[in-house]
């Protein structure tokens, strides 16, 4: 089956078990300041697990777009990626562990005709401190699902020790227990959990995943990282809310599944990686055609092949999103720009030479999925405008800064083996080389990098570019005369307002105010419309109407950005910063000054739009 048809009839087999089938969520969370992306299906389907109604119903299905940056480094490898869709399945206090394994057992056996003997599982082996039992409901009726198979299914402890056993069923602990936070020791007060029942899909021990990896020594269990076998989907059982006094029952059990889209259609199409799969195709056949290289002629060459595939395949969905999110040097943005690099950088390595080429890359990937996320074919414009740009600024410093960086090996500037912070913190401000660029190529020259001198340097850097701005004026103010701070305080709804009627790709990109005017850059690829314009006018106007407080907080930049507090220069601020919100409106993390009242703004009037540089509009704006 082709992965469009595989996820179709996960969506159409539990529509005919009764749930609603909803759009994925955003990639960019919306309500969620603990993360920069949106990581699994279950992230927004939070305030359903813990008692909200959903508009849907009791039974809601999708497949949800999910990104985890903590796994750029093991890209290239069979099976691990940035970018993946989760496909999902929720009870909301509906039906619980019995129909959840016999339909997703029977989906695996009956619709994808996976062959019963090849699956595993796992389940949550409890833990006495914190009063939850070993899960033997799942246990028992996961027997009953495989005897209906002929299969007699062992449950065994110790498996990390002892090895398989012959066993069918294997307990875990921390494992075997899900929440946001991870285990149940890491979990805040309020978020929900439970233990859960990972079901893996054994590849072959005639592969000799085990013999061949450098797990060899240790014992081959369902859990081990050898290979073997491979997760192919998660039943949650969302029984339980952390709270002071301990874990306490939600008043409704729920359940929640994810199975990742890329691993189940690799297995469906008889592959050993994600990467033959039919969602990464078309993308690697066109990067053999521009580098001339093949897939599988070296190792060197698997990688980077893969790598550009895959980087290039998360930073189109981040982009395209409806909340899309271009490169830049803060969160997702700079997320979007060492992916980005990255591929580039893999790019020179393979020996392509052709200019602007990811764009072939990334209009494979909005070919592909257009028919399913039709997001990235609307916002296709943002999404190559911003690409161009990138490899375009990127294109003109990675030359000189490889070649510098071939100095630094050469003329031994590292000290045994170690590249000094000052040396890494030039590569990053002369070159535009992330850190962790410099980390990686160092280590293929078997060197370290001095990350504490690098973020020394850079503290050092912000420092200095702080004092020089605050010489010229402070945040960008000509002086703190009332009207000008007036004016401060429209640029803030300002902004708010561009989010609101442009999108959540909008960033400032520089401010100059004065008692007379409001000159204000922003992200945008293009010009904006008179009615687009009317609307952000009439968004900051409605603001100051309803005489709303603007109030102000001091905090950590920590704290700022887990209330969701935008920062958007916020590389130079120091530890503590201050909060300015207008509730309903705006909260940003700013010097000030500000007004006391927004309605001591007066009226706001936009007088100008125009371009200020490549996927960058400014706007003049007057007080009346």
């Amino acid at each position: 089956m082709k992965s469009k048809e595989i996820r179709q009839k996960y969506l159409d087999f539990m529509k005919s078990k009764g749930h609603v089938i909803v759009p994925s969520a955003s990639l960019i969370p919306e309500n969620d300041p603990t993360t920069l992306f949106t990581g699994s299906g279950m992230q927004p389907m939070v305030p359903y697990l813990l008692g909200e109604t959903h508009p849907d119903g009791k039974r809601i299905a999708d497949s949800q777009k999910a990104f985890r940056d903590v796994d750029i480094e093991n890209i290239g490898d069979n099976t691990h990626l940035t970018f993946f869709e989760m496909l999902g399945n929720w009870s909301f206090g509906d039906y619980f562990k019995k129909e959840q394994i016999e339909w997703i057992f029977e989906f695996w056996t009956r619709v994808l005709k996976f062959d019963p003997q090849k699956i595993y599982v796992s389940v949550y082996g409890g833990d006495a401190e914190i009063g939850i039992e070993k899960d033997s409901e799942a246990v028992e009726i996961w027997k009953k699902v495989f005897k209906k198979h002929g299969i007699e299914a062992k449950d065994l402890f110790d498996s990390q020790k002892k090895g398989m056993r012959d066993g069918r069923i294997f307990y875990y602990g921390d494992d075997n227990w899900w929440s946001r936070a991870g285990a149940p020791s890491k979990m805040p007060n309020g978020e929900p959990g439970g233990p859960d029942s990972e079901m893996f899909f054994d590849l072959g021990a005639d592969k000799k995943f085990h013999e061949n990896s450098p797990f060899k020594d240790q014992p081959c269990h369902i859990n081990c990282d050898c290979g073997r076998f491979i997760e192919i989907g998660n039943n949650v059982f969302m029984e339980f809310v952390k709270t002071q006094k301990g874990f306490e029952s939600l008043a409704k059990k729920n359940i929640d599944f994810g199975g990742g889209l890329e691993r189940i259609v690799m297995i469906s199409q008889n592959k050993d990686n994600v990467f033959d799969t039919d969602l990464f195709d078309n993308s690697m056949k066109k990067i053999e055609e521009l580098s001339g290289k093949k897939r599988y002629e070296s190792k060197e060459v698997t990688k980077a092949i893969r790598i550009i595939a895959e980087h290039l395949r998360s930073v189109t969905f981040i982009m395209g999103d409806n909340n899309g999110v271009g490169p830049s040097n803060t969160d997702q943005g700079y997320i979007v720009r060492r992916l980005i690099r990255r591929a580039i950088r893999y790019g020179r390595k393979l020996g392509i030479k052709k200019d602007l080429w990811t764009k072939e890359i990334v209009q494979k990937v909005i070919n592909d999925y257009k028919s399913v996320y039709s997001e990235l074919e609307k916002n296709k414009s943002f999404i190559l405008d911003n690409l161009n740009q990138e490899e375009k600024k990127f294109a003109k410093t990675l030359k000189k800064g490889l070649k510098k960086f071939k100095e630094i090996v050469r003329k031994e500037e590292a000290d045994n083996y170690k590249i000094n912070g000052r040396v890494a913190f030039d590569l990053y401000q002369t070159y535009g080389f992330p850190i962790e660029m410099t980390e990686e190529m160092a280590a293929e020259n078997d060197m370290e990098v001095d990350a504490k001198g690098f973020y020394k340097e850079l503290k050092r850097h912000k420092e200095l570019s702080r004092a020089g701005s605050e010489k010229k004026f402070k945040g960008g103010l000509a002086d703190n005369q009332e009207q000008t701070v007036k004016m401060h305080t429209a640029a803030h709804l300002l902004l708010a307002g561009l989010q609101k009627i442009l999108g959540g790709h909008v960033t400032q990109r520089g401010a100059n105010i004065t008692k007379d005017r409001l000159r204000f850059d922003f992200s945008h690829p293009k010009k904006i419309t008179e009615e687009e314009l009317k609307q952000v006018e009439d968004f900051v106007n409605e603001a100051i109407e309803k005489e709303i407080p603007v109030t102000m907080k001091e905090m950590s930049v920590k704290e700022a950005k887990a209330c969701q507090a935008q920062g958007v220069f916020d590389d130079r601020y120091g530890n503590k910063v201050k909060v300015y919100s207008i509730k309903g409106y705006s909260k940003e993390i700013c010097g000030g000054p500000h007004v006391k009242n927004t309605k001591k703004i007066g009226g706001f009037k936009i007088s100008k739009e125009q371009s200020s540089g490549a996927g960058v509009r400014r706007i003049k704006a007057v007080l009346i």
